[in-house]
């Protein structure tokens, strides 16, 4: 499967237009994931197509499926077992919702940045040019410890940047932040 394919499968899921730039933002969070575990010698696992698949389609059924979370990924995985997708690929999306163990560096990169995403991007909606390019790391933690603010993007699964990847939560927010402000014209942010 190519990332390409994957977007068409985010297509296929009749997915809203922010559902999609969420997608994005986590695609190009999870390429830069891979990138620094490979400049730190962690070694990830798959391609960093691979990695940005996964970015893609972690929540391609979280709409179609009424947002039900008993029922979120199974569409997904219904879809790309049909494919033969790699089980790693498979088990990193079911694995973002608490599905599936998490043993994997893919597995635990997107669990943690697929809040922190959501978390980035309300942070740019509140600047008054709402842009990433107006977003710092330190707008970001402070947001981050302000409960109040987006208080629908759980932070614990964010914090296990520290417990399950090793990378300090200022790191971390740094990595997927300078991702997202280098495609910001595809976020349209």
């Amino acid at each position: 499967m190519t990332a390409k394919e994957a977007s068409e499968i985010l297509k296929d899921l009749k997915n809203s237009p922010n559902m999609v730039k969420h997608a994005l933002a986590c695609e190009h969070a999870m390429a830069a994931l891979f990138d620094y575990f490979e400049k730190t010698g962690k070694k990830p696992e798959l391609t960093k197509e691979d990695w940005e698949i996964v970015g893609i389609l972690h929540d391609a059924d979280y709409e179609v499926t009424g947002k039900s979370l008993d029922r979120h990924t199974d569409e997904t995985v219904k879809k790309l077992e049909q494919l033969g997708v790699r089980p790693l690929i498979i088990d990193a999306i079911r694995g973002h919702c608490d599905k599936a163990e998490r043993k994997t560096l893919i597995a635990k990169s997107i669990y943690a940045a697929d809040e922190l995403t959501g978390l980035i991007v309300a942070s740019a909606l509140v600047q008054p040019d709402k842009k990433l390019a107006s977003v710092s790391v330190e707008s970001v933690l402070k947001k981050f410890r302000d409960k109040s603010f987006a208080s629908g993007a759980n932070r614990d699964p964010i914090k296990t940047c520290e417990s399950e990847l090793d990378i300090p939560l200022e790191e971390f927010a740094s990595i997927a932040l300078k991702a997202m402000q280098n495609h910001s014209a595809d976020l349209e942010l």
